[in-house]
């Protein structure tokens, strides 16, 4: 499972990281990072999804 969030997080970054968390502060602050920049989104997701 972890494999097909890791290919979500690389495509849209927010539902990998909505897959691992949910609504929680971690998917606002990806959110955010995706905003601000599609490569900073995709790291802090993939942190996120390894991390847990």
């Amino acid at each position: 499972m972890d494999l097909v969030r890791l290919i979500l997080a690389i495509v849209f970054p927010p539902l990998g990281v909505f897959l691992q968390v949910g609504f929680t502060v971690d998917l606002a602050i990806n959110i955010l990072l995706t905003l601000l920049g599609y490569i900073p989104g995709i790291v802090h997701a993939v942190w996120i999804i390894a991390r847990k």
